[in-house]
C-alpha cells in the first residue's frame, strides 16, 4: 500500500511524515522546503505477529509494509505550474490513496500561505488543483479516442462520449470520485490515473490542546468531518507534535504515554487502519519456525491468488489451503491442539480468504 501525503505548505505534512516513518524529511517554516518526494517504508502494526512469534519462536518476523510518500506542498495554481506544481502532481499519480493533511491548529509562529487557518478553504484549494490537473488529462484522452475513432471504431466513440461526460462533471469542480459510472465505465476510468479519483483520508492536524479536548466541539475539525462525510472519505484526527514525541520513545514508554493520553493507538496505527478500510485490504498470516509473516491482499481474494502473493508457483500448483482463524489458534495454544480438535480446515480453490486466517498452502508444480 502506497499513501501520498499532500496538503498546502506549512500544514505539518513533513512533521507527520517524519514522525510516522523516521524518514528524516526536512521540516521548516517556509513553503516548498520539500522539493523531491520523501519516501518512507514502515511496518504495518499487527499485534497478532507478536503472539504468533511467542508460539513459534521464529528465526524471522516479517510484517506487511506500507509506503508513505511526502509530496511537496501544493498551492493555488499548482495545476498550471505554480510552485513547481506540475512536477508535484505527477508524484501523486503513483500512489494508491491520498492522505490529505489539513491544518486545524492555530500557531502565529507558523506562517499559513493564505494568511489564516481555514480547513474548508484549504481542502477546496487542493481538491480544485487535482480536478484541474485531471481535466487536462481527460481532454487529452478524449482527443486520442476521437482520432482513433475516425476509422469508425464504435468502442472508441463510446469511450470518447464517456470521458466527455466526465469532463463536464470535472468542469463543475467535482472530483472524479463522485462521478456516477457503471462497472464497465468505472474500469475504463480507472485506466486513467486521475488524481481526484483516488481514495482520500483527511488527516486533521490538531494542536496538543485541541487533540486532548472535545473534538465534537472543535469548529475546525468539524469542518473537515463535514466535508469528508459528504465525500464518503475517512478522517483521522492527528497531532503532529504528539506523533513526533512518540517516534522518539522506546516501545514501553510509548505505550505508557498513549495510555496517559487515553489512546489505544498511535496516529500511524489509525492511518494504517483507515487506509486498509478505504482500499478494502486485509492480512492473512503464515507461521512457522523459519518465519512468521503477514501478507496483504484485497477483500474477496480466493486462496490460490492469495498463495500467489508468496510465490507464483504456489498459485500455479495450488492443491489446498490448511486454514485456522488466528483467534482459534491462540485459544488452542498450538497448531497441533487445533488439529486435534478438528479446527484446522482444508479449503479448496473457491475459498475466500478472511482477515487473520493463519494458512499453510499445499501445492505441487
Amino acid at each position: 500500500m502506497k499513501l501520498g501525503i499532500v496538503g498546502l505548505p506549512n500544514v505539518g505534512k513533513s512533521t507527520i511524515f517524519n514522525a510516522l516513518t523516521g524518514g528524516g524529511a526536512e521540516s521548516a517554516n517556509y513553503p516548498f522546503c520539500t522539493i523531491e518526494p520523501n519516501v518512507g517504508v514502515v511496518p504495518v502494526p499487527d499485534r497478532r505477529l507478536d503472539r504468533l512469534a511467542e508460539m513459534y519462536s521464529p528465526d524471522k518476523i516479517t510484517p506487511a509494509v506500507i509506503e508513505f510518500v511526502d509530496i511537496a506542498g501544493l498551492v493555488e495554481g499548482a495545476s498550471q505550474g505554480e510552485g513547481l506544481g506540475n512536477k508535484f502532481l505527477s508524484h501523486i499519480r503513483e500512489v494508491d490513496a491520498i492522505v490529505h493533511v489539513v491544518r486545524c491548529f492555530m500557531d502565529g509562529d507558523i506562517v499559513h500561505v493564505s494568511g489564516s487557518v481555514g480547513p474548508a478553504r484549504d481542502i477546496e484549494t487542493i481538491n480544485l488543483e487535482l480536478v484541474l490537473s485531471d481535466m487536462d488529462l481527460v481532454e487529452r484522452r478524449i482527443d486520442r479516442c476521437k482520432k482513433g475513432a475516425k476509422s469508425g471504431d464504435k468502442k472508441l466513440l463510446a469511450e470518447a462520449a464517456l470521458f466527455e461526460r466526465l469532463l463536464a462533471h470535472l468542469s463543475e469542480g467535482k472530483s472524479a470520485r463522485s462521478f456516477p459510472a457503471d462497472e464497465m465505465e468505472a474500469e475504463l476510468i480507472a485506466d486513467c490515473p486521475l488524481l481526484s479519483g483516488k481514495p482520500v483520508i483527511y488527516a486533521a492536524n490538531l494542536s496538543e490542546e485541541d487533540f486532548a479536548g472535545d473534538l465534537s466541539a472543535n469548529p475546525r475539525y468539524k469542518e473537515v468531518l463535514s466535508i469528508a462525510e459528504a465525500e464518503g472519505a475517512k478522517v483521522v484526527p492527528i497531532c503532529g507534535k504528539i506523533e513526533e514525541e512518540l517516534s522518539e520513545m522506546e516501545p514501553e514508554d510509548r505505550k505508557m504515554f498513549l495510555e496517559e493520553l487515553g489512546l489505544h493507538e498511535s496516529g500511524l496505527d489509525r492511518l494504517v487502519t483507515a487506509g486498509y478500510e478505504l482500499l478494502g485490504l486485509i492480512s492473512y498470516l503464515t507461521a512457522g519456525k523459519p518465519e512468521v509473516r503477514a501478507w496483504t491482499i484485497t477483500k474477496g481474494t480466493k486462496a490460490p491468488q492469495a498463495a500467489g502473493k508468496i510465490h507464483s508457483d504456489f498459485e500455479r500448483g495450488f492443491i489446498r489451503a490448511e486454514v485456522v482463524p488466528y483467534e482459534t489458534l491462540i485459544e488452542c495454544g498450538s497448531l497441533t491442539a487445533a488439529k486435534e480438535k478438528g479446527l484446522v480446515r482444508s479449503e479448496g480453490k473457491e475459498y475466500v480468504m478472511k482477515d487473520g486466517d493463519v494458512v499453510l498452502f499445499r501445492f505441487n508444480v
